[in-house]
């Protein structure tokens, strides 16, 4: 199908994105995503470090204190040395819910006075310099990871000395760890997609009025050339759209050079060709008053009218074409009308042609008056011009059928019952000066332009025009959509 006005406008965003073009968005995200997952990836290793660092030392700490504790708690006797603790204090020293803990206190060759015999000993190097102050150290303990602090202390009064090892499993100190993490990764996270989903919306917001000014482009008619609108524009694209109103403006301005050339043309050349028509009749009536070989010309001067009569209708309808734009333009010439009175005074004509051909043309239409936005000429003109084409082209029946919308507003339709065209041609109807393959062997008398005035007037009409062939219908159809 063929229709008017022109073809569906593609959305901006899916051309941009068939065209392969830049998005300013995703220009404007990209290097703030790279950004901030540098900068996550910091954090983690930043929290990491953190926690690490935060829950050794503490957990540390509480080590080296308790180690302390204990050291302070041997005593010195003549049987040797002695971990004066209680059961209760004993008790809070082993007992944890979380990680596995234990102590012993051990002489210089590593043999456990008090304790646990199986809590891990650190090398004698260390327990050497820890009479200072607590040191930490890693180990296993029956399998399991430990952190340990060891402390010495020696007899004030015997030449001895011992070390006092509090050692506890890592459960704590790694959930302390996985716990600072997340507290840090997860905000930076969320606060990351918060931020981008800020972004990205504030972008997108920005960016809205330029896709106003694509999206009413798209819906403008093909023959709008005002400037686009600038007030909400930002204010690093007004001289994108500024460029672009100049644009328009020259485009406008040779359009209407090319139509004041083509009208001043046509205009001119009817005098010259009127002119050969009338010599072409003198012509013909002097040949005819002499007696020698009167037969002989008459093929010449028939030509010759023919292409008089072929250039005369050609300058018609370029004058039609040319004029059809201003004549369009002011919407105080349109008007709600009974468009059936209209179509019988433009068929008429036409009918009586096609009886003197023994063609038929048949005007389907209601008792009651149709009401549609129209212009009384220049919708008569495009009635005129699809019926000729059927006469021209189409079957012996030709049908005008004229329909009122349930939504207000008319459909006029002309049908014929001839050969059509291919699907491959439907397309170029409307191509100004097209009339079919090898149509340089027809003498049909066609202009080519008949069907493009048509589409332009019913563009500006407001209309629609649609047109379909085989096999959709017998032969060609053309719809002309009215608004109310």
């Amino acid at each position: 199908m063929v229709s008017l006005p022109a073809e569906p406008v593609e959305p901006a965003e899916a051309a941009a994105r068939r065209a392969g073009g830049r998005s300013i968005r995703r220009g404007l995200l990209r290097p703030l995503l790279w950004s901030w997952g540098i900068g996550l990836v910091a954090a983690v290793l930043g929290a990491y470090w953190l926690a690490r660092t935060s829950a050794n030392e503490a957990f540390d700490r509480g080590l080296q204190d308790e180690a302390s504790a204990l050291a302070a708690k041997v005593t010195w006797s003549d049987r040797g040395p002695l971990l004066d603790l209680s059961r209760q204090a004993m008790e809070l020293v082993t007992w944890d819910s979380n990680d596995r803990n234990g102590f012993a206190m051990v002489d210089v060759e590593g043999n456990a006075l008090a304790g646990e015999a199986s809590v891990p000993v650190p090398a004698l190097a260390m327990r050497r310099r820890s009479f200072a102050q607590p040191l930490v150290f890693d180990a296993e303990y029956d399998g399991d990871p430990v952190r340990g602090a060891v402390f010495s202390v020696s007899s004030p009064m015997l030449d001895r000395s011992v070390s006092v090892i509090v050692v506890e499993t890592k459960n704590k100190r790694a959930r302390l760890m996985r716990d600072l993490q997340l507290s840090i990764v997860l905000p930076a996270l969320a606060l990351g997609s918060v931020t981008f989903a800020l972004l990205g919306w504030g972008i997108r917001r920005g960016l809205q009025p330029l896709r106003d000014v694509a999206q009413e482009v798209a819906l403008r008619d093909a023959q709008d050339w005002r400037p686009l609108p600038l007030d909400r524009v930002p204010r690093e694209a007004v001289p994108l759209i500024e460029r672009i109103n100049r644009l328009l403006a020259d485009v406008e301005q040779s359009i209407h050079l090319q139509r004041r050339f083509v009208a001043d043309a046509a205009h001119q050349l009817r005098t010259p060709v009127a002119g050969i028509r009338v010599l072409a009749q003198n012509l013909a009536e002097e040949l005819a008053t002499r007696p020698e070989q009167p037969g002989a010309w008459q093929p010449l001067l028939a030509q010759l009218e023919r292409s008089t009569d072929r250039l005369s209708r050609l300058i018609g309808q370029l004058l039609s074409l040319a004029r059809s734009e201003t004549a369009l333009s002011m919407d105080g010439e349109q008007e709600t009308l009974d468009v059936l009175p209209l179509l019988r005074e433009s068929a008429e004509p036409l009918v009586l042609q096609g009886l003197r051909e023994g063609r038929s043309i048949v005007l389907d239409a209601p008792d009651t008056p149709v009401m549609a936005r129209a212009h009384r000429l220049w919708l008569g003109e495009v009635v005129n011009n699809l019926l000729d084409n059927a006469l021209r082209y189409g079957g012996p029946t030709i049908v005008l059928r004229v329909r009122p919308l349930p939504q207000g507003g008319a459909e006029v339709m002309v049908e014929d019952n001839g050969p059509g065209v291919t699907p491959a041609q439907l397309p170029r109807l409307f191509e100004a000066f097209w009339r079919g393959e090898r149509a340089d062997l027809r003498n049909d008398g066609g202009t080519g332009l008949g069907l493009t005035i048509a589409r332009e007037v019913v563009l500006r009409l407001g209309g629609r025009l649609d047109a379909v062939s085989r096999p959709e219908v017998d032969g060609l159809r053309f719809t002309i959509t009215l608004a109310a």
